[in-house]
């Protein structure tokens, strides 16, 4: 039996005068009350109650033992509440990692509007397209795009990512469009560092291996490539979210579109789905709720 159950059991006893009295208090039977001192008894190697067929009385032991009882459970009482109460407040310091381009340009309305909502928690965020350990890091919640391979951490997937094939209409018109990707060979790839070639050309199905691409520009920051891009530089491969606007304009145009990657996600990664800090959890639900479909982006 847990100890701090026969404390509580001894202690109502002694407060309600009667094992029937404390069992009904305890929503529990009478036999199990009585089991409870009796363990309780044993435990201590001595006798706690006098007990006759009118009344209950304490020993001398039985005293001592009540009133260090009393400041025992109260002391864990106080702590429990404590700890609950600090589990409620939601306040801290939130450290959020997430990609570059998508952190500059979509991130700071987001931020403003949850420090609105939460105005004691500060936030602290790390911009980088490489997929640190938020573990080892120190992160709360990591945004992440992709297809995420399976790990023990928690993906919660909150907006789609299309990815188009452009070009600007002057490159086009300097070097021609291109009609399958057998033909980007000929043309001025603009690449980006960190792409998944497998997802990045999917649509290609295994011509990807019989192209020799043109990488005249290697960029670990998609925005350069996609300005690059629109200033006549060659062919990027880019998600909307960096170029939408730039479509939208017509400085840049999709080409190849029946061979362009499958959608991915834009993902929030975080440790664990249980104990959630209150400043964690109150953050993936504002990001949850926070995208349209189709975001933002893919309107313009």
């Amino acid at each position: 039996m847990d100890k701090l159950d026969t404390m509580r059991a001894f202690l109502t006893v002694v407060q309600e005068g009667a094992f029937t009295k404390a069992a009904d208090k305890l929503a529990v039977s009478p036999q199990l009350v009585s089991k409870y001192i009796s363990v309780l008894e044993k435990s201590l190697q001595t006798r706690l109650l006098h007990r006759t067929t009118r009344r209950l009385s304490l020993t001398q032991a039985g005293s001592d033992y009540y009133q260090r009882c009393l400041q025992v459970i109260a002391d864990i009482d106080e702590m429990e509440s404590r700890l609950t109460e600090h589990a409620q407040v939601v306040s801290g310091t939130l450290t959020i990692s997430a990609p570059m381009s998508f952190g500059t340009l979509h991130l700071p309305q987001l931020l403003m509007g949850f420090q609105q909502r939460y105005p004691q928690i500060k936030l602290k965020i790390t911009l980088t397209d490489i997929k640190v350990d938020i573990v080892d890091e120190g992160v709360d919640v990591a945004m992440r795009i992709g297809q995420l391979a399976d790990s023990s951490y928690i993906c919660k997937k909150v907006a789609p990512i299309n990815i188009a094939i452009m070009a600007s209409p002057d490159y086009l018109a300097a070097r021609g469009l291109p009609k399958t990707p057998a033909e980007l060979q000929h043309h001025h790839y603009l690449k980006y560092v960190y792409s998944d070639d497998a997802m990045l050309f999917s649509g290609f199905d295994n011509m990807r291996h019989t192209i020799d691409f043109n990488d005249n520009l290697i960029a670990n920051n998609g925005e350069l490539l996609v300005n690059t891009a629109i200033l006549g530089g060659g062919i990027v491969i880019q998600p909307t979210f960096i170029a939408g606007k730039a479509l939208a304009e017509g400085k840049l145009v999709r080409i190849l579109q029946g061979y362009e990657p499958k959608p991915v996600g834009l993902y929030m990664v975080y440790a664990n789905r249980q104990y959630l800090a209150p400043k964690v959890a109150c953050f993936i639900e504002f990001v949850s709720q926070y995208y349209s479909t189709p975001p933002s982006w893919d309107q313009v």
